[in-house]
C-alpha cells in the first residue's frame, strides 16, 4: 500500500513539471533549455575568418569569365544592377550591355528581367561584382556561329550600323558585310539598310582576333541557283517572252526576263545595220524577245529581238517583183558601184555597169551619197540577202513609157544615149541631128584615149543644164575637149 502511494506521487510531480515547462514556453519565458539542463551546452568559438569562409561556402563559386544567370533589379542611365544570388549585386556598365554603341540601358533590359552575363571582375577598386551582358552575348553566339558555319554558313542579323566600306549587322556579334558583297550589283545607298534584318553567309571567322565577314551576294547567288537551274529548264528555244532592258551595252542588250537576265546581241536587235544598241532602246524599256539557245551548265540565255519582227527581206521580197522600178537613197560608193537603200533596212547594189548609157570609169560621176535615185530591179536573191539594180535600165524603162504615151522627142532622145550610142533603129527618128551628135561623140572618144584617164574625169564634170538632151550634152562636152585642144 504504502508503495502504491509513493508510485501515485512521483507521476504527479512529473506532471506538475511537465505543465510548468510548457506555460512558461507559451509566455515566451527567455530561458533556454540549456539553463534547465535538458541539451547539451555549444559555444561559438570559430574566429571571424572562419566564419567568413562559412558565410563563403554558402554562395555560388565564381570566377572571372564565368557565365551566370540574374535579374534585373534597377536600371541606371550608365548602368545595371543584377541580383545573381552572390553576396552583393553585380553591376553591368553600360557599354557592357550590347553590342551596339551609345544604347539607354533602358532600351536594353529592364527590371525583373532575367539575364545572362559574363563575370568580369569578382571584386572591382570599389568592392563591386562587375559583369557583362554583351560578352556573355558574344561567349554564346562564337559557339553557335561556329556551328552554323559547319552547317549552312546563313545567318541573320540586323544592320544597325554603317562604317566605312559596309554594314555591321548585329549577329550576337558584331559581322562585318562588306559594300560590294550587300546585293548582286552595286549598292549606292547603303543608309537604306538600316534597321533591315539581312540573310548573310559567313565567309571568314577569326575568333581569336574576333572577326566576322559576311557575304549577302553569295547568299542571294546560292538562294538563286535552285531558283535559275529551273526557270532555264522551263526556257524552251524558240518560244517568245516579254522582258525588260536592265542594261545597254556596247556589245548588245541585257533583258530581264523575270528571274535570270538574257543577251540580245548587237546583231539580234535589228534587221538593219544598229552602231550601238542605245540607237534602238533604253534601260526600263519593254520588249518582247525570242529564246535562241539556254546553256544550263554556264546558266547563260541568248536572245533576239528581230527574230520577233517580220524580216524586211521578206516583205520587199513579197511586195516587189524583179522587172519593177522603185526609188532608194545611195548610201555608200564603192570602187565597183554604188548601194541604194530601197527599203528601211534593204539596200541594194548597182553596178557601174548598170549606172548609165555612157563608159562610166567611177561611180562618183553619175551618184553622189545621199542622192535619190530610182532604179530597176534585176534579181532578187532572199537566201543570200541581194538585190541588184539597174539605173541606166530604169532610165530606157521611164523613156519608152513616156514616148509611147506622149510621142515626145524626149523618150527617143535618152534612148538614144544607150552605151552604143549610134542605135540604127533610132537613127530616122533622129535625122540630122542625129548624125551630128554620132559624129560628135566619135571625136569625144577619140579624144578621151588621147588624154587618158586623167581627161575622163575633168570631162565628166563639165556641168550641164538639167534640160539637156543628149545631143547638147555631146556638143557641150566636144567645145570644151576643142577649147582645152586649142589652148595647148
Amino acid at each position: 500500500m504504502t508503495g502504491e502511494v509513493e508510485e501515485l506521487a512521483s507521476k504527479e510531480a512529473s506532471t506538475s513539471e511537465a505543465t510548468e515547462t510548457a506555460a512558461e514556453a507559451a509566455s515566451g519565458s527567455s530561458e533556454t533549455p540549456t539553463d534547465r539542463g535538458s541539451f547539451p551546452i555549444v559555444e561559438l568559438d570559430l574566429p571571424d575568418e572562419e566564419i567568413d569562409k562559412a558565410i563563403d561556402a554558402t554562395l555560388p563559386r565564381l570566377e572571372e569569365g564565368d557565365i551566370v544567370t540574374g535579374t534585373v533589379v534597377k536600371v541606371d542611365r550608365d548602368e545595371v544592377l543584377v541580383d545573381i544570388g552572390y553576396k552583393s549585386e553585380g553591376v553591368i556598365p553600360a557599354k557592357e550591355l550590347s553590342i551596339r554603341h551609345d544604347v539607354d540601358p533602358r532600351d536594353i533590359v529592364s527590371p525583373g528581367e532575367r539575364i545572362e552575363a559574363l563575370v568580369l571582375q569578382k571584386e572591382d577598386a570599389e568592392g563591386r561584382l562587375v559583369l557583362s551582358k554583351k560578352r556573355a552575348q558574344y561567349e554564346k553566339a562564337w559557339v553557335e556561329v561556329e556551328k552554323i558555319r559547319e552547317t549552312t554558313g546563313v545567318v541573320a542579323g540586323e544592320v544597325v550600323e554603317v562604317v566605312k566600306g559596309g554594314l555591321i549587322l548585329d549577329i550576337g556579334l558584331r559581322g562585318f558585310l562588306p559594300a560590294s558583297l550587300v546585293d548582286l550589283r552595286k549598292v549606292k545607298d547603303l543608309h537604306s539598310y538600316l534597321g533591315k534584318v539581312l540573310e548573310c553567309k559567313i565567309i571568314e571567322l577569326d575568333r581569336n582576333r574576333n572577326n566576322v565577314v559576311l557575304s549577302r551576294k553569295a547568299y542571294l547567288e546560292e538562294a538563286q541557283r535552285e531558283a535559275r537551274s529551273a526557270f532555264l529548264k522551263s526556257l524552251k528555244p524558240g518560244e517568245r517572252r516579254k522582258g525588260v532592258v536592265s542594261s545597254v551595252v556596247s556589245f548588245g542588250v541585257f533583258v530581264d526576263l523575270g528571274g535570270m537576265d538574257g543577251l540580245v546581241h548587237v546583231s539580234e536587235i535589228s534587221w538593219r545595220h544598229v552602231d550601238h544598241p542605245s540607237e534602238v532602246v533604253k534601260v526600263g524599256d519593254e520588249v518582247e524577245v525570242e529564246v535562241k539557245e539556254v546553256d544550263e551548265e554556264s546558266q547563260k540565255i541568248s536572245l533576239s529581238m528581230k527574230a520577233c519582227q517580220e524580216d524586211p527581206w521578206e516583205v520587199f521580197a513579197r511586195e516587189h517583183d524583179e522587172g519593177a522600178i522603185v526609188e532608194g537613197v545611195v548610201t555608200k560608193i564603192v570602187p565597183y558601184g554604188a548601194f541604194v537603200e530601197v527599203a528601211d533596212g534593204i539596200e541594194g547594189l548597182v553596178h557601174i555597169s548598170e549606172m548609165a548609157h555612157f563608159h562610166v570609169k567611177h561611180p562618183e560621176q553619175v551618184v553622189s551619197v545621199g542622192e535619190t535615185v530610182r532604179a530597176k530591179i534585176l534579181n532578187i536573191d532572199l537566201p543570200r540577202r541581194r538585190i541588184s539594180l539597174s539605173i541606166k535600165q530604169a532610165l530606157e524603162e521611164e523613156g519608152r513609157g513616156i514616148e509611147s504615151v506622149e510621142g515626145t522627142e524626149m523618150g527617143t532622145a535618152e534612148q538614144a544615149s544607150d552605151e552604143a550610142g549610134n542605135s540604127e533603129a533610132l537613127q530616122p527618128e533622129l535625122g540630122s541631128e542625129g548624125l551630128e551628135s554620132e559624129a560628135l561623140g566619135e571625136q569625144l572618144s577619140e579624144e578621151v584615149e588621147e588624154v587618158g584617164a586623167s581627161r575622163t574625169e575633168q570631162l565628166s564634170s563639165v556641168p550641164l543644164a538639167t534640160e539637156t538632151t543628149p545631143s547638147e550634152a555631146v556638143q557641150a562636152i566636144a567645145s570644151e575637149i576643142g577649147s582645152e585642144t586649142s589652148e595647148s
